[in-house]
Parts: C-alpha cells; structure tokens; sequence
C-alpha cells in the first residue's frame, strides 16, 4: 500500500470498511450458524420425537402395571431398530423409568435393571419437556463410539400414556449429526455470502459519498489555505505598515521638536530683537521728548504716549518671551529619562513655587527620544493644567516602566472637572495630550470629578523607536 493511498480519506475508508466487512461476516455467520443449529437441533427433536412417540409408546404401555418391560414389547422395539426405517435413522435408543432405572437400552442390553443418577436434560423430560443437543465423541457411550460415530444428535422425549396422558418413561435416542451440520455449514455460508454482498453495496455507497465529501473537503481545505496565506501577508503587511508608521510618527515628533526650536529662535533673532530695539529706542525718545518745548506746551500728552507705547512694548516682548520658552525644548538628548522627567518638574516648580514629588518605580534609565519628548510635554501640560485650573493643590507625578514600555501619572488635589462634559473636551491641553500619546501608539486616559482632583495616565511602548532614538 502506497503512501498516497495510506494517507487518502477514500483509501482509509476503504481499509476500515473491509476489515468491518470480514469481522462481521465472521461474526454474523457464527450467530447465525449457532440459531440455525439450535433451531435445526431442536425441531429434528420434535419432528423425530412424533415418530419415535407413535412407533415406540405402543410397545411401553405396559410400564403402567409394572417398572419393566414384557418380552414381547422388548422384541418389538428391537426390530424396529434393525428392520424399519426407524432403524435407519436411530442408532441407539434408551429409556429410563421415574425411579432412574435403565428400562430398555439398545447399545449395552446388560445394563437394564441399573439405577443411575437422573441426569438434568432427563428430569426435564419427565417434567413434559423435549430436550435435544449434538453431544461429541467423549460423551457417547462405548458402543456407540465404535460405530464410527464421532458426533450425535441427543434428545430426550417423554413417553405418556394412551389412557390419560401421564409420562411413564423417558426414551432416550440418538441420530447421525453429519446432515445437520452440514446443512447449518451451507447455512453459514450462504449468510456470509448475502451479508457480504450487502454490505459491500453498502460499502461502496458510503465510499462514493466519502470521495465526493473528500473532494469537497479537499477543495474547501485548499481554499481555506490560500486565504490563510493572504491573511498571513496581509498580517505581515499591516506588521510593516503599524511600524513604519510608528517610526513615522516618532520621526514626527522630534521633528516636531526641532521645528517649534526653529520657530523660537527665528521669533528670537528676528520679532524679538526688533521689538527689544524698539523698546530700548523708545526709551531714549522719551526722555529727549519729555524736555522739550513742544511736549511741556501739550501739558506732556506727548511724554504720556511714549511712556504707553513704551509699556505695551515691554508687555509685549514680555509674552514673546514667555511663548519662546513654550515653544523652545530643554536639551534633553542627554537627559536619561529620570533626569528629563526631574528636568520639567524643577521647572514647573522654580515658576510656580509649588512642589511637586516624584515617586518612580523600575524606570529605565535610557529610553528613545521620542518617548523623552512626549513624556516631558505629557507632565508639563499636566502640571500646567493643574496649576491652571486646579490651583496645583497637591500635585505629584509617578513613572514606572520597563524595557518595553512607560507609565506615567500625574495626579493633584484640585477642583476636577467633568471629562465628559463639552467644554471639557474641548481643552485643547488635553486633547493635545491625548493626541501626542496616540500618535506614538500610546495609551491615554483622564479621570477626574468635580470636587475630587484629576488623575492623567499614559502608556507609551519604547520597543518600536529604539531605531529612531535621536
């Protein structure tokens, strides 16, 4: 058997169904020869019993008045046995009186007038009942066996008598097996035969549904495996496109970055030192203003408006400044990620005058630069916030984290808010929060109630930018 067969549906279906196929046929055949033997046993019994009942039961009704036979009865039975048909057909015949004594008995004359032990298949003839059985070679008696017999049919029959039916006697008589046998033989045969033919039938029935159902299997499983192969590239696909992607987006960020320190120093050299210049003329205009003529006779109106110009100059270069520092990074690209941390909260706390304790836990000491950026803008807007809106009651920060990724908390005591509510998220520091976070694949969340302080966590995943560190 090949291993193509070995391993085909049809064929192992094939295989099984044969070895099903031979063991039932065996199976089925021996019941079956079993029931037909019993059966075939057990109505040759009666049948013979009929005719052995109205040949033989004549000549034993004399057993009425007496426990033995008269001469002329013994005689009779045997020349039925040597000259009828009956003979033919009988090779031997007992018979056995209530008390177990041997009446008659063709094989061993000698033993009439012994008493044995009443056997069961006879105590159950006496009680009305016809018992036959194919008995072996061991068990027939001596004479028998030198007839050449090697297996009999038994049966035990109950002799009643004409007058009213009691059972006087039992005969016991015995008939060639050969026959028999072979008629239960071509019985069997013929019950294998028809239930082979059968079930093969059925077999190949159940073969045809099977190929037809395999074929389909086959289809469908061939099927199932391209689209397991498209899923598995279109899965490698999305694998490269969500890291090119976050590669991208922490690119973004330090672009980001570089960008906003471009814009602030470009505001610096140019509007700044233009409006530093300006204020610092004004001031000397002012001064050479105010003594004049002209000014003293306009009730110094004129010296007021340099002084206002002067002011809002101040004013404004002031809150240039202060956007300058906003936009403008701290170097941290040799920070670690402790001291960038400690960096924006020494800040917040040299311009707000409130501390601020930091609690870490297994923080990593390096982490890429793009996760430096995000988490020193995720606590300073945090801490700016609070100190905004919540009065920065009890604020704190908690880092913890590992070689794959970062959490971060910052938490105060404030007025809270409603997270939910429209003019919350409407706050463009924590959208802007959230947005940064997400777009490094992060994880972003606001807990607050009105009364009961605000909680802001972060996740930030380190393992995609380590290419992008810088």
């Amino acid at each position: 058997m090949n291993t193509a067969f070995r391993h085909n549906l049809v064929g192992r279906f094939m295989l099984i169904g044969l070895l099903v196929l031979v063991a039932g046929m065996a199976l089925i055949g021996i019941w079956v020869g079993t029931q037909i033997k019993r059966g075939v046993v057990n109505g040759s019994g009666v049948v013979t019993n009929f005719y052995v009942d109205g040949a033989i039961s004549p000549h034993l009704q004399s057993l009425r008045a007496r426990d033995r036979l008269e001469d002329a009865d013994r005689l009779a039975l045997n020349r039925l046995l040597t000259s009828s048909h009956l003979g033919e057909n009988i090779v031997a015949l007992k018979v056995w009186g209530r008390n177990g004594r041997v009446i008659y008995n063709s094989p061993d004359p000698s033993v009439v007038g012994r008493r044995y032990a009443m056997e069961r298949p006879i105590a159950q003839a006496f009680g009305g009942e016809i018992q036959s059985r194919i008995v072996d070679r061991g068990e027939l008696p001596k004479r028998i066996q030198d007839g050449g017999r090697s297996r009999l049919i038994e049966t035990f029959a109950p002799i009643r008598a004409e007058a009213d039916g009691s059972i006087l006697a039992v005969a016991g008589f015995y008939q060639p097996a050969e026959r028999l046998e072979q008629g239960v033989l071509a019985a069997q045969y013929r019950s294998w035969g028809v239930h082979g033919a059968v079930t093969l039938v059925i077999l190949i029935l159940l073969a045809t549904l099977v190929r037809k159902a395999n074929g389909i299997i086959e289809g469908q499983q061939t099927e199932l495996n391209d689209k397991v192969a498209q899923l598995t590239a279109l899965l490698a696909q999305n694998e490269q496109l969500h890291e090119r992607v976050s590669r991208a987006a922490a690119r973004a960020t330090s672009l980001n970055e570089r960008f906003l320190r471009s814009v602030a120093a470009d505001l610096h050299d140019g509007p700044g030192q233009c409006l530093a210049l300006a204020s610092m003329r004004f001031v000397a205009l002012a001064e050479v203003c105010g003594r004049c003529d002209h000014s003293a006779g306009k009730e110094n109106r004129i010296a007021e408006d340099f002084s206002t110009v002067q002011v809002a100059l101040q004013s404004g270069l002031s809150e240039l400044r202060a956007i300058l520092r906003g936009l403008q990074l701290p170097e941290i690209e040799q920070l670690s990620l402790p001291d960038t941390i400690r960096r924006v909260v020494n800040d917040h706390e040299r311009k707000t005058g409130i501390s601020a304790p930091i609690t870490a836990s297994d923080v990593p000491d390096r982490a890429p630069l793009p996760v430096r950026i995000a988490a020193y803008r995720l606590v300073q807007e945090s801490l700016a916030n609070g100190y905004r809106h919540g009065g920065g009651r009890n604020q704190r920060v908690s880092i913890a984290g590992s070689d794959n990724d970062l959490r971060i908390e910052v938490a105060d005591d404030g007025k809270g808010f409603d997270p939910a509510a429209p003019s919350a998220r409407g706050r463009f520091g924590i959208d802007g929060m959230r947005e940064r976070i997400q777009l490094l694949g992060g994880n972003f969340e606001v807990h607050s109630m009105p009364g009961q302080g605000t909680v802001i966590r972060a996740t930030l995943p380190m393992s995609p930018f380590r290419e992008v560190d810088g």
